[in-house]
């Protein structure tokens, strides 16, 4: 179990610094893909405790019903009795920054070591029960680059590396998700469907992206929601990303949607988390902007917010009930320098009776854009 730091709701303050970026890309064969996916997907099943792939909204997953044969009678099905695991706390959460698997970083994905991106740091976010971090890049060998500034995507074998270094959850709520188009969207899903990570912030409809998903870990049913907003991207606006009621996108944030769904998440929910991709690239202070929606959250109910996009960490806030830590800077990502290359892991504990404790855990990046314990 990580170590805590003392008292129940804190507050605290960290700022790194800015860098420059560059671009690349690798092609993997999709038969060996698969294969590695489904290996971890066994994997996974094996070393850590069980956990759903999630639910979208309030709505739970079930089985089909079985079909009645002709000529015979429908089978009699009596249901199984409802099992409601006794809660075990305290609960832990991992969060990081900005993960960006695509250019030099790929390098470090390999079918012998799909996560070793992550190697140097896999420890630490195994150690706790569910870890997440927003995702900076498509996941496919496919799709045309968008005329903006910057694209990523990355070999659909990261996907592997995100479940076997730990992740149970990523955030595609951002503006590098589409950058090859709504097919390579819908390809990362999928793709990460197959490794058993949950995704929120996108999906193939309005509702998929803007809904909510639960994961249980311990009998702790906690509800993951996701949006982002973002100026342009030298012209480029990536608010026509956002999706439709019959068209696949991102949840671009949205403050009366916002409230209403931590409402409904924290009915069906002990635990609400809502990720944000906001504010401004360079910035280690939230902006006006960044502090009115991270509050909202935790005012509809939410009880830890944690944001990325500046790449630069940010000040951790306690607010009402709740903890915000308004970005969580980079965490895998290459062509930066400085301060944007000093990260951490944020570790939040949650208790039975609401109270909630915190600790950073350093992370140095290299120049090869992977994370490091830091001093």
């Amino acid at each position: 179990m990580p170590r805590w730091t003392a008292g129940a709701t804190p507050s605290g303050r960290r700022s790194p610094g800015t860098g420059a970026v560059r671009s690349g890309l690798r092609i993997w064969s999709s038969a060996l893909v698969l294969g590695a996916i489904l290996a971890v997907a066994a994997w996974a099943g094996e070393h850590r405790e069980e956990r759903p792939p999630g639910e979208y909204g309030s709505a739970a997953l079930g089985l089909p019903a079985e079909e009645a044969q002709p000529g015979l009678p429908a089978p009699t099905v009596s249901p199984a009795p409802a099992v409601t695991p006794q809660p075990r706390w305290p609960v832990t959460i991992a969060a990081v920054g900005d993960i960006m698997l695509a250019r030099s970083v790929s390098a470090a994905i390999t079918p012998e070591q799909p996560d070793g991106p992550f190697a140097h740091v896999r420890e630490i976010l195994r150690s706790a029960d569910l870890t997440v971090g927003n995702l900076e890049c498509a996941i496919s060998d496919g799709g045309f680059a968008e005329p903006k500034s910057y694209t990523f995507r990355a070999p659909p074998l990261a996907a592997s590396g995100l479940a076997v270094a730990g992740f149970d959850l990523v955030s595609l709520a951002n503006n590098h998700s589409l950058d090859f188009g709504r097919d390579a969207l819908l390809d990362t899903i999928e793709t990460l469907r197959l490794a058993s990570v949950a995704v929120v912030g996108a999906g193939r409809d309005a509702g998929e992206a803007y809904g909510y998903r639960v994961l249980v870990t311990k009998g702790v049913r906690v509800a993951f929601l996701a949006m982002g907003e973002v100026p342009n991207e030298g012209g480029y606006n990536m608010r026509t990303w956002t999706a439709a009621p019959a068209e696949p996108g991102i949840a671009w944030a949205d403050e009366e949607r916002l409230a209403a769904t931590v409402r409904e998440a924290a009915e069906a929910a002990d635990i609400v988390v809502v990720m944000f991709h906001f504010g401004v690239e360079g910035s280690t202070e939230p902006s006006g902007r960044q502090r009115q929606l991270a509050r909202s959250a935790i005012d509809a109910g939410a009880n830890l917010v944690v944001g990325s996009h500046p790449h630069l960490l940010q000040e951790v806030e306690a607010y009402g009930r709740g903890l915000i830590a308004y970005s969580l800077g980079n965490f895998v990502f290459d062509g930066f320098e400085g301060e944007a290359n000093e990260s951490g892991i944020l570790l939040v504990g949650f208790a039975a009776d609401g109270s909630l404790s915190w600790r950073m855990e350093p992370v140095t990046i290299g120049l090869d854009g992977l994370p490091r314990p830091g001093p």
